[in-house]
Protein backbone atom coordinates (compact mmCIF):
# COMPACT_ATOMS: atom_id res chain seq x y z
CA UNK A 1 0.00 0.00 0.00
CA UNK A 2 1.59 3.26 -1.08
CA UNK A 3 0.12 6.67 -0.39
CA UNK A 4 1.15 10.19 -1.23
CA UNK A 5 -1.44 11.69 1.11
CA UNK A 6 0.31 12.75 4.29
CA UNK A 7 -2.71 14.28 5.99
CA UNK A 8 -4.46 11.02 6.85
CA UNK A 9 -3.53 8.62 9.66
CA UNK A 10 -1.76 5.43 8.56
CA UNK A 11 -2.54 2.15 10.31
CA UNK A 12 0.72 0.16 10.17
CA UNK A 13 -1.23 -3.09 10.68
CA UNK A 14 -2.83 -2.55 7.27
CA UNK A 15 0.49 -2.14 5.47
CA UNK A 16 2.06 -5.10 3.72
CA UNK A 17 4.66 -6.82 5.90
CA UNK A 18 7.80 -7.61 3.92
CA UNK A 19 9.25 -10.80 5.37
CA UNK A 20 12.12 -11.25 2.95
CA UNK A 21 15.69 -10.03 2.66
CA UNK A 22 17.64 -8.59 -0.27
CA UNK A 23 20.86 -10.10 1.06
CA UNK A 24 22.61 -12.88 -0.83
CA UNK A 25 21.31 -16.24 0.41
CA UNK A 26 24.15 -17.04 2.83
CA UNK A 27 23.41 -13.81 4.74
CA UNK A 28 19.62 -13.73 4.39
CA UNK A 29 19.15 -16.74 6.66
CA UNK A 30 20.73 -14.82 9.55
CA UNK A 31 18.17 -12.00 9.44
CA UNK A 32 15.02 -14.03 9.03
CA UNK A 33 12.40 -14.17 10.37
CA UNK A 34 11.70 -10.47 10.44
CA UNK A 35 8.93 -8.27 9.05
CA UNK A 36 9.20 -4.68 7.84
CA UNK A 37 6.36 -2.28 7.21
CA UNK A 38 7.44 0.76 5.15
CA UNK A 39 5.81 3.65 7.00
CA UNK A 40 7.81 6.29 5.12
CA UNK A 41 6.73 4.92 1.73
CA UNK A 42 3.10 4.75 2.85
CA UNK A 43 3.29 8.42 3.87
CA UNK A 44 4.80 9.39 0.52
CA UNK A 45 8.13 10.40 2.06
CA UNK A 46 11.06 10.60 -0.35
CA UNK A 47 13.88 12.03 1.75
CA UNK A 48 13.65 9.76 4.80
CA UNK A 49 12.84 6.09 5.20
CA UNK A 50 10.95 4.77 8.20
CA UNK A 51 10.29 1.09 8.77
CA UNK A 52 8.31 -0.53 11.56
CA UNK A 53 10.22 -3.77 12.03
CA UNK A 54 9.41 -6.93 13.96
CA UNK A 55 12.47 -9.02 14.75
CA UNK A 56 11.70 -12.56 15.83
CA UNK A 57 13.73 -14.56 18.37
CA UNK A 58 16.99 -15.91 16.95
CA UNK A 59 17.25 -13.33 14.16
CA UNK A 60 19.57 -10.36 13.57
CA UNK A 61 18.36 -7.06 12.11
CA UNK A 62 21.10 -7.10 9.45
CA UNK A 63 24.71 -8.00 9.05
CA UNK A 64 26.82 -5.63 11.15
CA UNK A 65 27.23 -2.52 8.94
CA UNK A 66 27.76 1.23 8.66
CA UNK A 67 26.70 3.79 6.04
CA UNK A 68 28.77 6.34 4.14
CA UNK A 69 25.95 8.87 3.51
CA UNK A 70 22.95 7.88 5.62
CA UNK A 71 22.22 8.62 9.25
CA UNK A 72 20.26 5.93 11.09
CA UNK A 73 18.17 5.99 14.24
CA UNK A 74 16.64 2.93 15.88
CA UNK A 75 13.90 3.29 18.51
CA UNK A 76 12.86 0.11 20.34
CA UNK A 77 9.12 0.10 21.01
CA UNK A 78 8.63 -3.40 22.47
CA UNK A 79 10.84 -6.26 23.57
CA UNK A 80 14.53 -6.65 24.33
CA UNK A 81 17.43 -6.83 21.91
CA UNK A 82 21.20 -6.78 21.98
CA UNK A 83 22.92 -3.92 20.15
CA UNK A 84 26.25 -5.11 18.75
CA UNK A 85 28.79 -2.42 17.82
CA UNK A 86 32.55 -2.20 17.51
CA UNK A 87 32.67 -1.58 21.28
CA UNK A 88 30.85 -4.83 22.09
CA UNK A 89 27.37 -5.96 23.06
CA UNK A 90 24.90 -3.69 24.81
CA UNK A 91 21.43 -4.51 26.22
CA UNK A 92 18.83 -2.59 24.21
CA UNK A 93 15.50 -2.21 25.99
CA UNK A 94 12.05 -0.92 25.05
CA UNK A 95 12.01 2.88 25.21
CA UNK A 96 15.68 3.22 24.26
CA UNK A 97 17.10 4.48 20.99
CA UNK A 98 20.46 4.46 19.26
CA UNK A 99 21.82 6.64 16.47
CA UNK A 100 24.48 5.98 13.87
CA UNK A 101 25.83 9.04 12.02
CA UNK A 102 26.71 8.76 8.34
CA UNK A 103 30.38 8.04 7.76
CA UNK A 104 31.02 6.83 11.33
CA UNK A 105 32.76 3.49 10.78
CA UNK A 106 31.13 1.72 13.75
CA UNK A 107 29.53 -1.44 12.42
CA UNK A 108 26.26 -2.18 14.19
CA UNK A 109 23.24 -4.47 14.20
CA UNK A 110 20.57 -5.78 16.56
CA UNK A 111 20.14 -9.39 17.67
CA UNK A 112 17.06 -10.91 19.29
CA UNK A 113 18.34 -13.48 21.82
CA UNK A 114 15.08 -13.45 23.75
CA UNK A 115 11.95 -15.56 23.51
CA UNK A 116 9.56 -12.85 22.27
CA UNK A 117 9.44 -10.71 19.13
CA UNK A 118 10.81 -7.16 19.35
CA UNK A 119 9.24 -4.17 17.59
CA UNK A 120 11.25 -1.12 16.57
CA UNK A 121 11.37 1.88 14.24
CA UNK A 122 14.24 2.24 11.75
CA UNK A 123 14.66 5.81 10.52
CA UNK A 124 17.22 7.03 7.99
CA UNK A 125 17.73 9.56 5.26
CA UNK A 126 17.70 8.32 1.69
CA UNK A 127 20.86 9.07 -0.27
CA UNK A 128 21.57 7.54 -3.67
CA UNK A 129 25.31 7.94 -3.06
CA UNK A 130 25.18 5.78 0.07
CA UNK A 131 27.37 2.71 0.38
CA UNK A 132 26.87 0.24 3.22
CA UNK A 133 30.03 -1.46 4.44
CA UNK A 134 29.90 -4.79 6.30
CA UNK A 135 33.08 -5.23 8.36
CA UNK A 136 32.53 -8.87 9.41
CA UNK A 137 31.57 -10.41 6.06
CA UNK A 138 32.50 -10.12 2.37
CA UNK A 139 29.67 -7.77 1.48
CA UNK A 140 29.13 -4.22 0.20
CA UNK A 141 25.81 -2.62 -0.80
CA UNK A 142 25.47 -0.09 -3.62
CA UNK A 143 29.15 -0.38 -4.46
CA UNK A 144 30.45 1.83 -7.27
CA UNK A 145 29.67 0.07 -10.52
CA UNK A 146 26.86 -1.95 -8.94
CA UNK A 147 24.30 0.63 -7.72
CA UNK A 148 21.42 -0.79 -5.75
CA UNK A 149 23.05 -4.19 -5.54
CA UNK A 150 25.19 -6.26 -3.24
CA UNK A 151 28.71 -7.15 -4.21
CA UNK A 152 31.83 -8.71 -2.78
CA UNK A 153 34.39 -6.30 -1.30
CA UNK A 154 36.51 -6.77 -4.44
CA UNK A 155 33.58 -5.36 -6.49
CA UNK A 156 32.45 -8.64 -8.07
CA UNK A 157 28.70 -9.24 -7.97
CA UNK A 158 26.91 -11.97 -6.04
Amino acid sequence: MKSTMISIPIDPRKLEAHASSGYPEQFAKQVLPREKRALGDAAGLTKIGINLTTLWPGAASSMRHWHTHEDELIYLLEGELVLVTDSGEHPFLAGQCAGFPAGHRDGHHLVNRGTKPALYLEISNRDAADVAQYPDVDLVWNAPGAPGAYSHKDGSKY
